[in-house]
């Protein structure tokens, strides 16, 4: 979510077309809250520690939030994404606070983490 990655909100149609059409083929069994919640984020597939991530982009914190404390769903959709067997059932949901920063629930801890310290880690190892 650094600002080179995010692209203007007036540009994102497409980005949500193609979450919506996701939360159709992966979530179609889903309860009917969970797929209106989802209708409102932005999906992503972001590498961190060379391990592929999914990222929802929430619109709030409180959706965020919410999403964070139902995170079976979205097991699987890194392996979905990429038929790697190997590949780590890592989400992350992130909101971006009034300030500008983005807080992310990383579900490899299960804690609230600054999407730069995220960053920071990656560049690290």
């Amino acid at each position: 979510m650094s600002e080179h990655r995010i692209p203007e909100q007036k540009n994102r149609r497409l980005e949500r077309a193609l979450s919506n059409t996701i939360v159709d083929k992966c979530f179609e069994d889903s309860e009917s809250w969970l797929r209106a919640i989802l209708r409102m984020c932005i999906f992503s597939l972001g590498y961190i520690d060379s391990e592929p991530v999914f990222i929802v982009e929430c619109p709030n914190q409180a959706v965020a939030k919410r999403l964070s404390r139902k995170t079976y769903p979205f097991r699987d959709i890194v392996y979905y994404f990429t038929d790697n067997l190997q590949a780590s059932e890592r989400s992350l949901f992130c909101y971006q606070e009034s300030k500008g920063s983005w807080q992310c629930f990383d579900t490899n801890s299960n804690s609230w983490k600054n999407w730069n310290s995220l960053q920071t880690s990656h560049r690290l190892n």
